[in-house]
């Protein structure tokens, strides 16, 4: 089994999330650099889907009774948590259901409606702001 088997989305709205999330499990929630990603990305508008995605990510720690394996910044490729985590924000608002079962491989746990709200949250903020949550990431 590989660490890393998924490349990363060509989507830039994943591109983005990914980067946040990683620099965010790496350096804390309140990373400058993902600040500064959010703020090239939205502009103005940066701080509704930021505090969104620290809010995911908080919630996600807090939930999850497993680790959540998170690969460093640079690499161009993906670990199966990373996958789920943008699999659920693309599901959340059309496939809540289907989001539930990522959210379960993800956390360990079975009851996650404030996750999944929290993701919910985080893919209607992209959305709105003209970056919507759609493509899946590949095998290779």
């Amino acid at each position: 089994m590989k660490i890393l088997p998924y490349q990363v989305p060509k989507s830039r709205a994943q591109m983005l999330i990914l980067y946040c999330v990683r620099r965010m499990g790496a350096w804390g929630l309140h990373d400058a650099m993902a600040a500064n990603a959010m703020l090239n990305n939205f502009g103005l508008s940066y701080q509704r889907p930021l505090i969104l995605l620290r809010n995911y990510m908080q919630e996600s720690a807090k939930t999850s009774v497993k680790r959540i394996k998170i690969a460093p910044c640079c690499c161009r490729r993906a670990t199966h948590d990373e996958k789920n985590m943008l699999t659920i924000l693309a599901l959340s608002l059309d496939n809540p259901h289907k989001a539930t079962s990522h959210l379960t491989l993800l956390t360990g746990m079975v009851d996650n409606m404030r996750l999944l709200t929290c993701a919910q949250a985080l893919s209607a903020a992209f959305t709105d702001l003209g970056h919507p949550i759609s493509s899946q990431m590949q095998d290779d």
